[in-house]
């Protein structure tokens, strides 16, 4: 019996606390992942993906990018407690335990690859566990308190999701699906670097080395201008390579200027609140740029 209560009582605590367990997720950030991801699937199809590695890639990926998610929250926990932005996280504030986060991040990291392994393919599945490895211990743990290129280095992890959607319908890492892979990792510095200006100062209270901390906020201005310059031409390759059509090259050139547009004015201007609305407006332009490429692709089905 008493067995019995310590399984209900262990259940309702779970239940009372499932918001905060739903935030040690960061659900906005993986619903894009996990878009991104379904995007690669259906790129690397030419009608309609089938459902197995749809429904279960899409599970899988979603699965493990939450565990990323819940480990980077509990490894960061004694810094979030210091920054205003991430202090109502739920470790900080103790509506999560550190035992309970770990043993809830190892659940759906597990699930993940045995979902991965078993019911998509094994490639998916081992460059899954390799993006999460290389988010939740490498970033997190190593490079994003070593070097002020962390999230260079780090955004490797981060441009997996469609390269991982592409191979689950697949099962082979194609030179369009690498192409997909490159759009994110170009886009993730200045998008991140935009909300680093506007939070150098925390970062640099718990000593954080990120680049506007410690080559300062002109210099990653500059930085994020060049990396926007430099998504502006990787954006055409899609269209250059024959991956996409008219419609997605000049969706995607209005939306390139538009973040040029911001770029430069953070440049110019040097006001920080222009760094927050640069980075709104990135993960804005990601969701768009790959909806851009999901309709041009099967645009010439839709007009037959």
């Amino acid at each position: 019996m008493a067995e019995i209560a310590s399984n209900a009582s262990s259940n309702n605590g779970f239940w009372a606390h499932r918001r905060d367990y739903y935030q040690l997720c960061k659900p906005k950030v993986v619903m894009l992942i996990v878009f991104t991801a379904i995007v690669g699937m259906f790129m690397a199809s030419p009608g309609m993906v089938p459902w197995q590695p749809l429904l279960f890639g899409t599970l899988g990926i979603g699965l493990a990018s939450a565990s990323a998610a819940a480990i980077n929250h509990l490894v960061d926990q004694q810094i979030d407690a210091k920054m205003g932005r991430t202090q109502n996280r739920p470790l900080p504030r103790g509506g999560i335990n550190s035992t309970h986060a770990l043993a809830f991040a190892l659940a759906l990291g597990i699930s993940s690859m045995l979902v991965l392994a078993l019911l998509v393919n094994p490639l998916t599945a081992w460059l899954t566990f390799a993006s999460l490895i290389g988010y939740a211990v490498i970033y997190t743990m190593f490079l994003k308190r070593a070097t002020p290129q962390n999230i260079v280095i780090g955004g490797a992890a981060g441009a997996a999701p469609p390269l991982l959607g592409w191979t689950a319908v697949t099962g082979q890492v194609d030179p369009q699906a690498l192409l997909l892979f490159l759009i994110i990792f170009v886009w993730t510095p200045p998008h991140f670097w935009a909300l680093a200006i506007y939070r150098h100062q925390e970062y640099a209270k718990v000593d954080i080395p990120m680049l506007p901390v410690t080559h300062g906020v002109e210099f990653t201005r500059l930085h994020v201008l060049l990396y926007t310059i430099l998504l502006f031409l990787v954006t055409l390759l899609p269209y250059l390579t024959g991956m996409s059509g008219p419609l997605y090259l000049i969706g995607s050139i209005g939306l390139n200027i538009v973040f040029l547009y911001y770029a430069i004015r953070l440049y110019v201007t040097r006001q920080e609140r222009v760094a927050i609305r640069t980075f709104v407006y990135s993960i804005n332009y990601l969701m768009i740029l790959f909806a851009l490429l999901l309709i041009d692709h099967y645009m010439p089905l839709i007009l037959a």
